[in-house]
Parts: structure tokens; C-alpha cells; sequence
């Protein structure tokens, strides 16, 4: 597919926003839920910009001999490689880790928030983990990540920010933590919040042509053309998971699909 066929309808995502910024809480995140979108956004020159809340830390390993590599290097910085890896599969240019400029604070020294790590729930879903440190993102007094995600939204000129609904996708305290301060944020700066519809609704195959699922408006990103660059760079997260075909298989053994369409759903707030 060329630049010409390509680009006319990606401008069109997002309401037409350039410099969307996405929040994601941990490494893989960003490829699992948006990996496509991202990759759509770059070629298209629309200069996408991802924060990745934490360096996941507290992730659990695919067994075998990359449990040995992560305890020799430490987790964070096998992860951070990783993400590097990734990002270069999707061809993205523009990151930055929260807690470092641009995505710190004016006049405070950077600084690392930790992964909150989690629990499973008897209903499924995730939830608090005990283990949480004092340097954790949900232990931090939430004002301070609150002030410089708004540091680096405002400073990036970004148009539109895209983050998780407000269960977090799956109930994970750092993905519900990062919902409420991109929704915050965008609401600070007037910026549209475009949530990331997970679960059933998102894996609606690529043909629907209904732009509402669920008698919600929801935007469907058709991301076939960028699929084997979603592929490659879930490929580099190989501590978190395995790519067997045109499936995702997680740490834990769970298995879903790689999702070819990628949908967001657009939330305003009352007082926008």
C-alpha cells in the first residue's frame, strides 16, 4: 500500500488530531492494545508521542532462559530494551519514560516510578498487589506523575491523548492510574480522550462496518497493513510473551488473537 492510499484515511483518525499522545503503564502495553495505530500514526507523519508509565518491574518472566537474563540484568532494564526494540519495529520515534524530561516537571530531578505489580481477583479481573513499593506509580502521591504527564502533554503540543477506559482494560492499578491522569490531563488542556476499547467489542473482526458497537460510538482502526510490524514488535517483548501464528500468548498461558482492528472510543467529559 502506498503513502497516497495510506495516509487520507489515517488523518482522519482521531478526529483528525496530530501528535496524539499515548499513555500506556507498562512495556508491551503499547503494542498489544495499539501497536498498530502507533505504526499507522508514524508512517503517516502524524508524529504520535508514547509515555510509558513504568519499566515493569514487577512482571512475571516466560520460564526458561530468559528468567536467567532478567536476574542477572534486572527485569526493568531487559524490558526497557525491549520496549527500544519495539518501537523501532513500529517505527516510532517519539518516547519517553514518565519521570524523565520532557515528561517531568519543571525544576525536579528525574525520577523512576516503579511498577505497582498485581493480583488476580476471584472474578478474573486484576487488582492490588501487595508488593507495592514506596517508589510504585499508585503509591506516589498522584500529584506528582499527574504534573508531569501534564508537562509533557502541554510542552508536546500534543492534539488528542489515548489511554484505557476507566477499569484499566483489566483491572491493573497502574493501568486504571494511568486512565485517570491522561483523562485529567486532557481535560485540563481541553484535549479530546479517546479510551481503548478492550474485551469483546475490540475483537469484532475487521470486516464491521457499523461505527458503533454496543450502542456506543466507538472509532475502529482497520490496521492490517501495519499487522506484520504489530507482529515484529510483540515478537521483541519475549520475557512477557510468545507469538504462536496469529496468536499472543501471555506469561500466565492466556491466549488471544492479535488484533488486526484496533478500536478507541471517544469520552467527553461534562465540563468540556
Amino acid at each position: 500500500m502506498s503513502d497516497a492510499e495510506v495516509k487520507p484515511a489515517v488523518h482522519e483518525w482521531f478526529g483528525g488530531a496530530v501528535r496524539v499522545l499515548f499513555v500506556h503503564a507498562h512495556p508491551d502495553d503499547e503494542t498489544i492494545t495499539t501497536g498498530g495505530t502507533l505504526a499507522a500514526l508514524a508512517e503517516a507523519g502524524l508524529e504520535p508521542l508514547l509515555v510509558t508509565l513504568t519499566r515493569g518491574e514487577q512482571g512475571e518472566v516466560v520460564p526458561g532462559p530468559l528468567e536467567a537474563m532478567a536476574a542477572a540484568h534486572g527485569l526493568a532494564v531487559v524490558r526497557q530494551n525491549e520496549l527500544k526494540n519495539a518501537l523501532a519495529m513500529l517505527g516510532l520515534e517519539r518516547h519517553v519514560f514518565l519521570g524523565v524530561p520532557p515528561a517531568r516537571a519543571a525544576d525536579l530531578e528525574p525520577t523512576i516510578y516503579e511498577d505497582s505489580g498485581m493480583s488476580w481477583l476471584p472474578d478474573g479481573r486484576a487488582g492490588a498487589s501487595e508488593n507495592a513499593s514506596a517508589d510504585s506509580l499508585t503509591t506516589v502521591p498522584a500529584v506528582e506523575s499527574l504534573t508531569d504527564l501534564l508537562a509533557v502533554a502541554n510542552d508536546s503540543g500534543a492534539g488528542a491523548i489515548v489511554s484505557y477506559d476507566d477499569g484499566g482494560g483489566y483491572g491493573h492499578p497502574d493501568h486504571v492510574h494511568a486512565h485517570c491522569i491522561a483523562r485529567a490531563v486532557a481535560m485540563a488542556l481541553q484535549l479530546p480522550f479517546w479510551e481503548i476499547v478492550s474485551g469483546d467489542v475490540a475483537d469484532i473482526g475487521a470486516d464491521t462496518n457499523a461505527d458503533t458497537v454496543a450502542d456506543t460510538a466507538v472509532e475502529a482502526h482497520d490496521i492490517s497493513p501495519w499487522y506484520e510490524r504489530k507482529q515484529a514488535a510483540l515478537r521483541t517483548h519475549t520475557t512477557q510473551l510468545s507469538v504462536d501464528g496469529d496468536d499472543i500468548v501471555h506469561v500466565g498461558g492466556q491466549r488471544h488473537p492479535i488484533g488486526r482492528v484496533e478500536r478507541f472510543r471517544r469520552v467527553d467529559d461534562p465540563l468540556r
